[in-house]
């Protein structure tokens, strides 16, 4: 009787999943529509390069600071994160400022090599880990950074995504242009560490960026 129960229980958990892996793909089109997956209680994530910058916006919407603050991100000089109340809406807007100059100034040679948050892989990497830093902000724990030799890549936490155990890889795309892939992590058996993972393809960036390393010299 009891591993009947666990069966359904199973069944059911795997069934939920399943049905919103669906409602997710269903919302964020074919492969080559150009737009990206919609995720549950977020408006985002938007990328925008910047001169020497890449700028991350992302709004929690189930989220509420009642101020903000920037904070330096650990290891990179150059670069910080905001976080403040969205003047749009009554969540909280996360907002990334990513120096190129830390991204390909070698400092990732000196961070250990991290997976998710939780143990598992990340999607898409050869050997499911990345060189990283992990940090938290006021409201928001376990932000974490990484950084390949092709690949920049931001997790961010997600409460209330309702797919445990599952995971969901989409292309990301920037003005039409596909700039690297977006992962939706359900909880994990534990109902922790849901979030989603936003990896950039940076090698046209380093190409720019060595050019304009040339300049200077």
């Amino acid at each position: 009787m009891k591993n009947s129960l666990v069966f359904k229980q199973s069944k059911l958990l795997i069934t939920s999943a399943l049905v919103t892996l669906s409602l997710l793909t269903t919302s964020c089109g074919s492969g080559d529509s150009s737009k990206n997956l919609d995720i549950p209680g977020v408006d985002g994530p938007t990328v925008v390069l910047l001169q020497d910058d890449i700028l991350i916006d992302i709004v929690l919407e189930n989220v509420q600071v009642e101020g903000g603050a920037r904070f330096n991100i650990p290891n990179y000089t150059n670069s910080y994160v905001e976080i403040a109340p969205d003047l749009q809406s009554n969540g909280t807007l996360l907002a990334f400022s990513v120096s190129l100059d830390d991204i390909f100034g070698g400092k990732a040679d000196r961070l250990d090599p991290l997976t998710l948050p939780g143990g598992r892989a990340i999607p898409g990497v050869s050997g499911g880990a990345l060189p990283a830093v992990a940090f938290s902000v006021p409201s928001i724990k376990n932000i974490a950074f990484y950084i390949g030799p092709q690949i920049f890549g931001v997790w961010v936490p997600v409460n209330g995504l309702n797919m445990s155990g599952a995971m969901l890889t989409t292309r990301f795309y920037t003005d039409s242009k596909r700039v690297g892939n977006l992962s939706l992590v359900g909880e994990d058996a534990n109902g922790e560490n849901g979030g989603f993972f936003l990896a950039l393809t940076v090698s046209r960036s380093e190409e720019r960026y060595l050019e304009r390393m040339a300049d200077r010299y």
